[in-house]
Parts: structure tokens; C-alpha cells; sequence
């Protein structure tokens, strides 16, 4: 694919100082300016626009990639899921999506670390792809970092009512104090958002960690009623509850909703990916980060599974009305119920300060990876070219301005009539996460073909995924399955709201995907003509300006193994 097909066109037709060697302007100008005339193929639009800087250290990479695992489906939406089917069937639910999530994050991680470019995802899908892919994946990415976006800060504001004495001031005031927040924690600098995250996903680790020893303490009879629960609840009522049918097929479709639950919660893995173009020494961080994914979702997401599983029953009336009730912040959530059951009343208010932290991070998150994307379409020729403008620190302010400003739409909620309409933005965007993770299973594909046409050998790369392309081949064929099935319940009987909210995701892709192919005329990508190389020359020359990280005693040794 050649290079004008995805890039932005030249702002000016003056003719731009030579551009030959990345490695020179590297050396002279700075990693930064280098990689910005390696994209853009000259020294003029680098200085013009700027770039994005690479101000993530090693930690706050780690501990994005910790915050993308972690989030409030693992304390919120785990107990629907489990109210549905029950403590095997979450076990196992959680442990099959974890797997493919795990094959996608692999196939994602090959690709970040040959070219760990800002924004990442649409760049990939119209480099070896389509270009048309490229703009589906990239707009809608957008929408639904922006959409969720309200949508996290609306439940941060619920979340803060569960304490006395805040039910009295206006939620409306709450939404603004954290839009507010998290527009200075991004606008500044990326080393501040950071920052912010490595916090937040110390909290959420933290917490996680604490409530898996709680549940096996309580579990083994060291709470305050000293009842030793063991596997109970498995036998009474049971370790897999009937879903939308009965006998086998009931239990069968128990154990499939988990699977389209899981994928939801799992939403955001690719995070990590989306921060790869403003990562020191990107080369050694991705890598680092994505092979830790798998042990992430073992221990964060199957053993929480397990935890509530052998903590309470899946029919607990409290949990069950709260999910009715629609309950806001820690009501509705396994854990809180647990910690109730087990007579520890300091606990609660705990909980809800994470999901209250959880809630917060995952705003400052969307916020960071829309603008990314909406970046990334602009480096793509599918957004306008001014959207490239950054900050003397290297933020991309108008992408993070107008990635803001959908979250007025957070307002909404306050009242019922426009909270209908909300409800709507946030139901378009139900599986934009699996077509995001089919898209990059789809561009891996492409680029390995790509590899082996163009006669590059995988054994050089610095992060080869194992299994090729049959991971990938799986991730893909995973999440269209959950796709495709996602919205099984509203068959019986018809459900027209619940059909729509399962699947109007669909033809909104496509539609996208359509509207570009036909726009532009673009065609699809051929292996041998893919670009895999733009940007890549000042990416290899900058490897070696990135400091050796060697630890002096056995403290160090330990950090520099977590982070």
C-alpha cells in the first residue's frame, strides 16, 4: 500500500527539506521530530504539527496494561453474569473469553512492537487491510471511547451518592467535578496521565488482591462467624443455573451468556496497544506488558470467578434486587453482598471508593485512547488534518478537545426523559469492543501474510506471538461467534429493544466500513504491496537512545520485574 493512500495529504505543495535518513534527523532533531518525519515524509509537516512524545515509562505502560485487565465488569458486572448462570459456569465462562482475549492481545502485541505507532488500531487495519477498515475501526473506536466515556462518568457520579450527606447536591454538580478532572489529568501531558493511571491501577490491584485473600479466608472459616463455607454454594443451589431454558440446553445457554458477559468485562485490554506510540523504548515495554496478559486474567478474573463463587449462593436476594433495582455503586456487586454476608461492615464503604476509582479511571482512560484514535484517523487521511496539531509537550490537544466534549452529553442523564436518550447512544455501542478485536485479528492475518510475501523472516522480530496465524485465526473466529449470538435471549419471546441494543452495532460498522470503500474507492490490501515500513526507520534508530535498566540491589531487581 503506498504511503499517500493512508497518510494525510502535504499541508503545503513548497518543496520540504530533504528527507533521507531517519537515523540523521534522530540523532539531530530528537526521537521525536524523528518519528514525525518518518510518518509524514518530511521535515516541514513535522515541524508544522508536531508529535506525540514518549513519555510513558516502563511502569505506567505496566500498569495501564493492569488497568485495562482490571476493571469495574471484574466488581460490577461479574454479578450478572453470575445471577444467570452460576459459580462453575463464570468459572468457565470467564477462563474460555480469557484465553481468546489472551490469543487476540498476542497477535495485537507482534504488531505494536514492529510498529508501536499513537492510536495503533486503525493505523494496522488500513496499512494491511483496507483503508476502509482502517476508518470503521477508527471511528468507531471513537464513538465508543466517547459514548463510554459519559457513560463511566455517570456511574463515578451515582457511585459518590452512596455516601451521606452527597444525595443533597445535584448530581450534575458531581458529573462536572469530574469532567473537570479528568480533562486536566490529559491535557497537560501524557507523563500526568501516567501518573494518574499507575495510581488508579495500584488501587484497583490492590483491592483485587485483597478481596481474593478475604474470599479465601472466609471461604476457609476465618471470619467473624467462623463458618467454613467451602463449596456450599455449588451444591446448594447449585454450580450451574438454567438459563433461558431448562435441563442441559437451560444450563448450556447459562454458560454461553457468561461468555458474551466476559467479553464485555474484558473491554479495554487493548489499551495497552492505544499507548505504544508514547511509550519509552517501546520495544522492551509492549512486549513486556502484553506476554504478562495471561497471567493477568488468571489470577484477576478466574480466581475472582472462583472467589464469588464459594462466597455466596447465585440466588442471594440482595444481589438479585439490586441488579433488578438497577442499584447504583457497590450495591449490585458480588463482593459488597459477600463482604455483608460475612459481617464486615467497614468493608462496604471500602468497595465503593474503588468502584468510585475504578469508575474515575476508566473516564481518564476513554478520554486518553478516543483522542489516540481520532489522532491515528488523522495520521490516516480519514480525519482532518489539523486534529495532528500537538502541544509543545506532545499532546494532540484538539483530538482531547473535542474527545471532551462529547461527555456534555453525560448531562443527560440527570433527567428521565433525556436519560432515555443516553440509554440509546450507549446501546450503540454494545460489541464495538469484538468488532475491535476481530479487526485486529484480521490486520495480524494480513501482516504475517504481508511478512512472508516481502520475504522478512518472524525469527527476527524482536516479539513474535506464538502459533501463527492460527492464534489469530481463533481470537477471530471467537469473537464472531459472540458477535453473531451475543443477543440469543431476545428470541424467546421477541424482543424488539433488546434485538436492537444486541445488534445495531452491526450495520453501524459496516455502514462505516461501506461509506469509506465508496468515498474513496479503496482497495483491498495486497501482502506483497502492504506498507509495513513507514515510521518504522526512526522507531529502529531510537532503540538505541533508550537507557540499559539495570538494578543495583534486590529492591530494584523486584520493581524492575513488576513494573
Amino acid at each position: 500500500m503506498e504511503k499517500e493512500t493512508y497518510l494525510a495529504e502535504k499541508a503545503s505543495s513548497n518543496e520540504s527539506p530533504p528527507y533521507d535518513d531517519p537515523a540523521r534527523v534522530v540523532e539531530e532533531k530528537g526521537i521525536r521530530l524523528g518519528e514525525a518525519a518518518d510518518m509524514y515524509g518530511d521535515l516541514n509537516s513535522a515541524e508544522e504539527y508536531g508529535y506525540v512524545t514518549r513519555g510513558l515509562k516502563s511502569r505506567h505502560i505496566q500498569f495501564i496494561a493492569l488497568g485495562g485487565t482490571i476493571g469495574t465488569g471484574l466488581f460490577l458486572g461479574i454479578g450478572r453474569a453470575f445471577t444467570q448462570a452460576g459459580p462453575l459456569s463464570i468459572l468457565m465462562g470467564y477462563t474460555f473469553t480469557g484465553i481468546a482475549v489472551y490469543a487476540m492481545m498476542m497477535s495485537l502485541g507482534e504488531l505494536a512492537t514492529w510498529l508501536p505507532l499513537p492510536g495503533a488500531i486503525p493505523q494496522f487495519c488500513a496499512r494491511y487491510v483496507d483503508g476502509a477498515m482502517g476508518f470503521a475501526v477508527g471511528w468507531n473506536n471513537w464513538y465508543n471511547s466517547a459514548i463510554t466515556l459519559c457513560a463511566e462518568i455517570s456511574a463515578a457520579a451515582l457511585v459518590i451518592q452512596y455516601w451521606n450527606g452527597a444525595q443533597d447536591i445535584n448530581i450534575a454538580a458531581w458529573i462536572s467535578l469530574i469532567i473537570v478532572l479528568i480533562i486536566c489529568l490529559n491535557i497537560f501531558a501524557v507523563a500526568i496521565y501516567g501518573e494518574a493511571e499507575f495510581i488508579f491501577a495500584s488501587i484497583k490491584i490492590l483491592t483485587i488482591v485483597g478481596l481474593i485473600i478475604f474470599a479465601f479466608i472466609i471461604d476457609l472459616g476465618g471470619g467473624p462467624t467462623h463458618d467454613r463455607l467451602g463449596f456450599r454454594y455449588w451444591n446448594n443451589p447449585g454450580a450451574m443455573k438454567e438459563y433461558k431454558g431448562t435441563g442441559a440446553t437451560g444450563r448450556f445457554l447459562g454458560f454461553f451468556s457468561v461468555l458474551v458477559n466476559a467479553a464485555f468485562s474484558y473491554g479495554g485490554v487493548e489499551m495497552v496497544a492505544v499507548a505504544a506510540g508514547e511509550a519509552e523504548n517501546p520495544r522492551y515495554n509492549i512486549p513486556k506488558a502484553v506476554r504478562r496478559v495471561f497471567w493477568r486474567i488468571l489470577f484477576f478474573y478466574v480466581l475472582g470467578a472462583l472467589a464469588i463463587g464459594v462466597l455466596i449462593p447465585y440466588n442471594e436476594p440482595r444481589l438479585l434486587g439490586a441488579i433488578e433495582d438497577g442499584a447504583p455503586g457497590g450495591a449490585a456487586s458480588p463482593w459488597v453482598i459477600a463482604v455483608y454476608r460475612a459481617g464486615v461492615p467497614a468493608l462496604p464503604s471500602i468497595i465503593n471508593a474503588v468502584i468510585l476509582t475504578s469508575a474515575t479511571s476508566s473516564a481518564n482512560a476513554f478520554l486518553y485512547t478516543g483522542s489516540r484514535y481520532l489522532y491515528a484517523l488523522a495520521q490516516n487521511g480519514q480525519a482532518p488534518r489539523f486534529l495532528l496539531k500537538c502541544s509543545k509537550r506532545g499532546v494532540p490537544y484538539f483530538c482531547i478537545i473535542i474527545t471532551a466534549s462529547i461527555s456534555l452529553l453525560t448531562y443527560m442523564s440527570c433527567s428521565s426523559g433525556a436519560a432515555e436518550v443516553f440509554q440509546w447512544f450507549q446501546n450503540l455501542v454494545t460489541i464495538a469492543n469484538l468488532f475491535t478485536w476481530m479487526s485486529v485479528s484480521i490486520a495480524y492475518i494480513r501482516f504475517h501474510a504481508a511478512l512472508k510475501a516481502q520475504g522478512i523472516d518472524r525469527n527476527t522480530l524482536i516479539f513474535r506471538s506464538p502459533f501463527q496465524p492460527y492464534t489469530a485465526y481463533f481470537s477471530l473466529c471467537f469473537f464472531a461467534m459472540i458477535t453473531l449470538f451475543n443477543g440469543f435471549y431476545v428470541f424467546g419471546p421477541f424482543d424488539v429493544d433488546g434485538f436492537v441494543t444486541a445488534y445495531v452495532g452491526i450495520p453501524i460498522y459496516f455502514a462505516l466500513y461501506a461509506f469509506w470503500k465508496i468515498f474513496k474507492k479503496t482497495k483491498f490490501v495486497k501482502a506483497h504491496e502492504a506498507d509495513i515500513h513507514t515510521g518504522k526507520a526512526a522507531l529502529d534508530a531510537a532503540d538505541a537512545h533508550w537507557p540499559a535498566r539495570v538494578a543495583r540491589n534486590w529492591v530494584e531487581k523486584v520493581w524492575f520485574w513488576i513494573a
